[in-house]
C-alpha cells in the first residue's frame, strides 16, 4: 500500500476503534440491564426495518456511501455539491414515504418478522418501531454525507460518528438501570426500559447527521435545495449504481430478517443473536474499515483494462489479508468463546443461561468470519469497476439460500411436521449464514476471473487452506494456553488469562504463517505495526 492509503487506514482505524469501544461500552450497559428479557428482545425485531436501513444506506462502506466515493471521485466542488443535493432531494423523497408507512404499519410489521412472538413482545416492538421509523429518513441524509465526505479526503468524522450515537444510547439505559430499583413489575418494566432504547437510538441516528453538516460546509459541499439540478444522465447512472448495490450489500441485512422469522419461536434467541453478533462484528469493523475503505479508491483508479494486473495484485493482497485476519480471530473466538462472553457480559441481568447460548452462537459466527469479509471485499471490487449488478444477481440467489437453509437447519417446520432431519436450534441460522457467504464468495470469484482473465484461483486457494490449518494449530493452542494458566477467579485475572493465550496464539499464528510462506504476510506484520505500536 502507498504511503497515502497507510495514513488513510491508520485514521479511519483509530477512529472506528473509538467508535467500536464506545459500541461495546453500549452493549454492556444494554446486557447488564436487560440480558436477554422481553425488551431487548422486542428491540432486535423492532429494529429489523430502521436498522436495514441505517446499515444499507448511512453505514461506513455501504452502497450509498461507496457509490458516492466513485461518483464523486471525479467531480470539482460546484458540481458536486449540486450532484448531492439532487441525489439528496430524490432519496429523501423515497425515504419519507416508507418512513410513514412503517410508522401506520407498526403492528402488521412486527407480526410478519416475528410471527412466533408473545403478544407482550409484539406489543413493545410496536411501539418502539413506531419511536424508530424516523431513522429510515435520516439513512438516506447520513449516508450521502458520509460519502461525500470520504469523497473530499474527510476520513475522522464518518468512522467516529457512531461513537457519538453509542454514547447517547450508554446515558439513557445507565439512567434506566440505575433508577428501576427492585421493582417486581416486570412487564412495565420491560415496556418504559423498551421505549427509553428506542428513542435513545432515534436521537443517536439524528445526531449521526447533524455531527456531518459543519464538515459538509466546510468541505463547500453542502446545500438545501428543493430542486434537481444535475443532469438525468448523471442521476441515472447514480441510481443504477446504488439501487443494486444496495440489495447485494443489503444481504447480510436481509439475511438478519429472515434469521429472526425463524428464530421468534425460541425465547430469547433475538437478544442471543445480537449480543454474540455484536462480539464479532467489533473487531471485524475495525478490520472491514482498515482494508476496504483505502482499497476502494484503488479498486476505482485501476479500473481501466492497462491497469488490471495491477488491479490483480491489489485483490490478492486484501483478500490474503483479509482471511489472515479473520481466520485468527475466528479460531480466537471459537477457542476462548466462553470466557470472553463472560468477561464482556457476564454481570447485572445476563445470567448462565445467557452465557450459554451466547458462548455457542459465538463458536458459530467464529467460523463464518473469513467468508463475510472476503465476500465484502469481493463486492467492493465490482463496485470499483463500476459493475453493481453481478453482486445483486449473485445476493438474489443467495437470500433464498438462506431462506431455505434457515428452515432446514432447525427442523424444516410445516403443516406436517418437522420435515428436516437437523435441528440446531439458533444456531442453525448462523451456520446458514455462513454457507451462504462461502457460496458468495466463491462464485463472486468466479465472476471476477472470468472478468479479469487472471486472477489464480488455483493459489487463492492454497493459500487459504494453509491459513485455515495455521488458524487450527493456532485456535488449539489458545484453548490449551487458557486451561494451564492458573489464576483466582476475577475479572481482571480473566482477562489477563484471555490476553495472554491470545498473545501467543498469535506469535504461533504468525511463525507458522512465514514458515508456510503466506503471501503478504511482511506487510501484515508492518500493517500490525502502524496500526497498534502507534495507537
Amino acid at each position: 500500500m502507498s504511503k497515502s492509503i497507510k495514513e488513510i487506514a491508520f485514521v479511519v482505524s483509530l477512529g472506528t476503534l473509538l467508535s467500536k469501544f464506545g459500541g461495546m461500552a453500549r452493549q454492556l450497559v444494554i446486557a447488564g440491564a436487560f440480558g436477554i428479557s422481553a425488551a431487548y428482545d422486542a428491540y432486535n425485531y423492532a429494529y429489523i426495518i430502521p436498522g436495514f436501513f441505517l446499515v444499507l444506506l448511512g453505514g461506513i462502506n455501504g452502497p450509498l456511501h461507496n457509490s458516492m466515493v466513485t461518483l464523486l471521485a471525479d467531480k470539482n466542488k460546484v458540481d458536486s455539491r449540486l450532484f448531492i443535493s439532487s441525489i439528496n432531494n430524490i432519496l429523501s423523497i423515497i425515504l419519507l414515504i416508507i418512513s410513514l408507512f412503517i410508522f401506520f404499519s407498526s403492528d402488521f410489521l412486527i407480526n410478519l418478522v416475528g410471527p412466533s412472538l408473545t403478544p407482550q413482545i409484539k406489543e413493545i416492538a410496536s411501539y418502539q418501531l413506531k419511536i424508530m421509523s424516523p431513522i429510515i429518513f435520516l439513512s438516506g441524509l447520513i449516508g450521502l454525507g458520509f460519502g461525500s465526505l470520504n469523497a473530499k479526503k474527510e476520513f475522522f468524522i464518518p468512522s467516529i460518528s457512531p461513537l457519538i450515537s453509542s454514547l447517547i444510547i450508554i446515558i439513557s439505559i445507565s439512567n434506566f438501570w440505575i433508577n428501576k430499583g427492585n421493582t417486581t413489575d416486570l412487564d412495565a418494566l420491560n415496556i418504559r426500559g423498551g421505549i427509553i432504547l428506542a428513542k435513545a437510538t432515534f436521537i443517536g441516528a439524528l445526531s449521526q447527521y447533524l455531527i456531518q453538516i459543519p464538515f459538509l460546509i466546510k468541505k463547500g459541499i453542502f446545500a438545501i435545495s428543493f430542486s434537481i439540478q444535475t443532469k438525468y444522465s448523471e442521476i441515472k447512472r447514480a441510481l443504477q449504481m446504488i439501487a443494486p448495490a444496495s440489495l447485494s450489500s443489503g444481504m447480510i441485512q436481509i439475511n438478519v430478517f429472515t434469521d429472526l422469522f425463524f428464530a421468534s419461536k425460541i425465547v430469547g434467541a433475538a437478544a442471543a443473536l445480537s449480543y454474540a453478533n455484536f462480539l464479532v462484528q467489533a473487531p471485524l469493523g475495525i478490520v472491514s474499515n482498515s482494508i476496504l475503505i483505502p482499497l476502494l479508491p484503488v479498486f476505482v483508479s485501476l479500473r481501466a483494462r492497462e491497469n488490471h494486473l495491477k488491479l490483480i495484485k491489489k485483490i490478492h493482497q486484501g483478500l490474503i489479508l483479509s482471511s489472515t485476519s479473520m481466520v485468527f480471530l475466528g479460531s480466537i473466538f471459537i477457542s476462548l468463546s466462553t470466557p470472553i462472553v463472560i468477561l464482556i457480559y457476564g454481570r447485572g441481568s445476563f445470567n448462565q443461561n445467557a452465557v450459554d447460548v451466547v458462548s455457542q452462537l459465538l463458536i458459530a459466527y467464529g467460523i463464518g468470519m473469513p467468508f463475510y469479509l472476503c465476500r465484502d471485499l469481493l463486492v467492493r471490487v465490482f463496485y470499483g469497476i463500476e459493475d453493481a449488478k453481478t453482486p445483486f444477481r449473485i445476493s438474489i440467489i443467495a437470500i433464498l439460500l438462506n431462506l431455505f437453509f434457515d428452515w432446514f437447519f432447525i427442523g424444516g417446520s410445516s403443516p406436517w411436521g418437522e420435515l428436516s432431519p437437523l435441528n440446531l436450534g439458533v444456531n442453525g441460522l448462523v451456520f446458514s449464514t455462513t454457507f451462504v457467504n462461502f457460496f458468495a464468495c466463491t462464485l463472486l470469484l468466479f465472476k471476477l476471473n472470468n472478468r479479469l482473465d487472471n486472477l489464480n484461483l488455483s493459489n487463492l486457494l492454497s493459500q487459504n487452506l494453509r491459513i485455515i490449518l495455521i488458524g487450527l494449530i493456532s485456535g488449539i493452542c489458545s484453548f490449551f494456553i487458557f486451561k494451564i494458566i492458573f489464576l483466582p477467579y476475577s475479572f481482571i485475572y480473566l482477562l489477563l488469562k484471555l490476553i495472554i493465550s491470545s498473545g501467543i496464539s498469535l506469535i504461533i499464528f504468525y511463525c507458522l504463517a512465514i514458515i508456510l510462506k503466506i503471501d503478504h504476510i511482511n506487510n501484515l506484520n508492518k500493517f500490525l505495526k502502524e496500526k497498534f505500536i502507534r495507537l
